[in-house]
């Protein structure tokens, strides 16, 4: 059905109004002989019409406006008047179209006819008029049905004046009915106008309510932008719970890489595959667990198995294989009794059944005793090697055969309850390592230095000193740390929110508990960066703050242009220690998949330290000025700089589940601007993947065999190298499907192909780190 005009909206509301008045219409009706009179009277009021047309043409104009308005609008009101249940005038004027079917379930078959009725009207009246418009038809109409009804007494009459008295009486009758006209064109137009009014009214809300929706609408899009950056930034940072990378499924199960093996100590000849480069003369050094149960009893937590030492000799292009388990005093006494009789970091040491029950009781009442289970790293202290845990107890080892040749006890050198197992070495052979300190002055972390040279064939420590002791945030629940950091200057302690509760250390064996229950995660703590001068000892008064993150490795340290710049391997919370339990690792199917999904990937990341922070520095303002850099320090007061890093790689790293056991160049690059690391990609719990990244595009290149998961990464230089990855990578590559497939992997640093492989025939669980050791020439 076509649309109704606002001027056919007049002639049915005049139309309903003469309703009243059918009598008198019907006796002007019976008058059909003075048809012809009133034709002749038409024309004249025709005339009269287009006289009066001149003088109401700004009407005409504005009612067409108005028309023309309302005509750009009538669709969309008719499609708003949808559902709408008035049943006044404006209802019956308004447009059928897209209402009819609604009008017709309101109002019945009667309508209908009704609406037919008021359409075959509406074809009547536009015959003949289509010059005028539908403005003038409906005018017209108006004008001859109003005509009808003054007339009827000059009708009855018989009686028709000519020229100037028809005109007269048409003119009073056109101005009585003008008037009555103007009074209910006024009440029309006052309705219309209250119409209109509510027209645009509705229209206004209805254009409110559609800004509020396409505000709403916006604001929802921008909130689903913001949603989508910030997924983008958590895939760049670190998702706490599912770790930047897409959802993995049907993850192969890791147990064969955490069983117990035998040792190998008779040499083994590798079948070599490929090249291994001849001028690589010496040994890639391997320490981790192999052994996870005595007897009846079994470890819990990877940290846990008893440490085995594992040599690749390489020699004219030749490999030979051998391992010895530590000879601890851990491992001698759970071998003796064929039970756990040492406490672990995740494995709490059960009163000896031998004892009287009076000895079991009170046993529990001890200290747990620190294990020298150390299996963790190879390290070098004035010239001979060492393999360290995380407590105060090492031993020295022979590297040629691997025996074990002496325990040594940190504590009887300096006053500390521990050590890390990754210490870092200035030029000239000094070492700097750090360890906690329980006693005396209260808990402190200390920065321990050990120089260089040997006094006599049995010197180990000796010379040993605490060089700075830094006072924890918290006394009572000091900060777990791995590792730490050193520029050429500085020595970089962080004081990560990896909690340790002192009370629970001290209670663990009373209540039958490891270490690892004393250890915890707090998001609400700030991550703080301790400065400390090599040369003086001087912690800086300025601590450096950045938001909670949880580090095991550094990357490198370096100071440029008053900033010292720290590369860290970093994940967004510190639960690491609690998924690496054997429980876990032995999981499969759906159990594992969830595990790894639900886990924080670790990512490397930059940090940028000002170094000349005085009170003349502005306060709130960013004070890195390093080109291209993205990270930002902004002091905060006096003593503070918060810091926020910066991501040390570009997308591709996230598909292979970030990066960990970090690599150098150590010897040329450390505490020096570089431009190459390498490590492991984790799209496993274990390393299944060899990467090296570029910093200066931070683009990576790959090594990845499905099934095949390799262990750190490290760098051996060439002969005479000149470029900064003129070298090799060496790595062990274990196969948890098949038995007896392990091999020494060597790479091409620079283009990262493989050179070779060196296949041995034994089984090895997957360890934590290793060193290369040249031979003397």
């Amino acid at each position: 059905m076509a649309p109704v005009s606002k001027a056919e909206d007049a002639q049915n509301e005049v139309k309903k109004g003469e309703e009243d008045k059918k009598g008198e219409e019907k006796k002007g009706e019976k008058k059909k002989g003075e048809e012809k009179k009133v034709e002749e009277k038409k024309a004249e009021v025709k005339k009269g019409e287009e006289k009066k047309g001149k003088e109401e043409k700004g009407e005409e104009k504005k009612v067409e406006e108005k028309k023309a308005e309302e005509k750009k609008g009538e669709e969309k009101k008719v499609e708003e008047k949808k559902g709408e249940k008035k049943k006044g005038e404006k209802k019956k004027g308004e447009g059928k179209k897209g209402e009819v079917k609604k009008g017709e379930e309101e109002k019945g078959e009667e309508e209908k006819g009704e609406v037919k009725k008021g359409e075959e009207k509406k074809v009547e009246e536009k015959k003949g008029e289509k010059k005028k418009g539908e403005k003038k038809k409906g005018e017209g109409k108006k004008v001859e049905e109003k005509k009808a009804e003054e007339k009827k007494g000059e009708e009855e009459k018989g009686e028709v004046k000519k020229g100037e008295e028809e005109k007269g009486e048409v003119k009073k009758g056109e101005k009585k009915k003008g008037e009555k006209k103007k009074g209910e064109e006024k009440k029309g137009e006052e309705k219309k106008v209250e119409e209109k009014n509510a027209e645009v009214k509705k229209g206004e809300e209805k254009k409110v309510e559609e800004k509020k929706g396409e505000k709403k609408k916006g604001e929802e899009k921008k909130v689903e932008e913001k949603k989508v950056e910030e997924k983008k930034a958590e895939a760049k940072k670190g998702e706490e719970k599912k770790g930047n990378t897409t959802e993995l499924k049907g993850l192969e199960s890791l147990a064969p890489l955490v069983r117990s093996v035998e040792e190998t100590p008779d040499a083994i000849h590798a079948e070599v595959q490929g090249t291994i480069p001849h001028w690589i003369n010496g040994s890639l050094l391997r320490n981790g667990p192999a052994k996870f149960e005595f007897g009846d009893t079994s470890f819990n937590h990877w940290f846990d198995g008893m440490a085995m030492l594992h040599k690749f000799k390489m020699e004219k292009g030749q490999v030979t294989y051998t391992s010895r388990f530590l000879r601890s005093e851990a491992y001698k006494k759970n071998s003796e009794r064929d039970r756990i009789m040492v406490s672990e970091f995740g494995t709490v040491a059960m009163p000896d059944p031998c004892q009287n029950i009076f000895q079991r009781f009170f046993s529990r009442f001890e200290m747990i005793k620190p294990t020298d289970n150390a299996n963790v790293n190879f390290m070098k202290y004035k010239g001979d090697y060492y393999v360290s845990t995380e407590t105060n107890l090492i031993h020295k080892v022979n590297p040629e055969n691997l025996e074990t040749l002496q325990q040594v006890d940190w504590s009887t050198f300096v006053a500390v309850n521990g050590a890390t197992a990754h210490p870092h070495y200035d030029p000239d052979g000094t070492c700097f390592n750090m360890g906690n300190s329980y006693e005396g002055k209260g808990t402190t972390y200390n920065i321990i230095r050990v120089p260089p040279g040997k006094s006599n064939d049995y010197d180990t420590l000796q010379g040993a000193s605490i060089l700075c002791s830094i006072a924890p945030s918290n006394k009572s629940h000091p900060s777990y740390y791995h590792s730490f950091a050193m520029s050429e200057n500085y020595v970089v302690f962080i004081e990560q929110p990896i909690k340790i509760d002192l009370v629970k250390i001290v209670t663990c064996k009373l209540r039958g508990k490891a270490f690892s229950d004393a250890v915890y995660w707090d998001p609400k703590q700030d991550t703080i960066l301790h400065l400390i001068d090599k040369k003086t000892g001087e912690a800086s008064p300025v601590k450096y703050y950045a938001k909670a993150f949880s580090n095991f490795h550094q990357i490198n340290a370096f100071e440029e242009s008053g900033f010292l710049i720290l590369d860290l391997c970093c994940a967004d919370d510190g639960k690491a220690l609690d998924i690496y339990t054997l429980q876990n690792l032995r999981k499969s199917g759906e159990a594992l998949d969830k595990l790894y999904n639900n886990m924080s990937k670790v990512f490397p990341r930059r940090f940028v330290l000002p170094l000349q922070v005085s009170d003349d520095t502005p306060i709130d303002k960013n004070l890195n000025t390093r080109p291209s850099s993205k990270a930002t320090c902004v002091k905060k007061s006096k003593t503070r700089v918060f810091c926020q890093s910066e991501d040390l790689h570009g997308d591709d790293l996230y598909q292979y589940g970030g990066l960990e056991f970090p690599h150098i160049n150590y010897k040329r690059y450390n505490t020096r601007p570089y431009r190459y690391f390498y490590g492991c990609g984790f799209k496993h719990l274990f390393g299944d993947s060899l990467l090296k990244m570029d910093l200066n595009d931070r683009t990576l290149k790959v090594w990845y065999q499905k099934g095949l998961f390799p262990s750190e990464p490290v760098f051996v230089p060439s002969p005479n190298a000149v470029e900064e990855d003129d070298g090799v990578i060496l790595s062990v590559v274990l196969c948890p499907s098949q038995d007896k497939a392990t091999f020494l992997l060597v790479l091409n640093a620079k283009t990262f192909e493989e050179l070779g492989r060196a296949n041995v025939p034994v089984n090895m669980p997957y360890g934590f780190h290793g060193v290369f050791n040249a031979s003397v020439q």
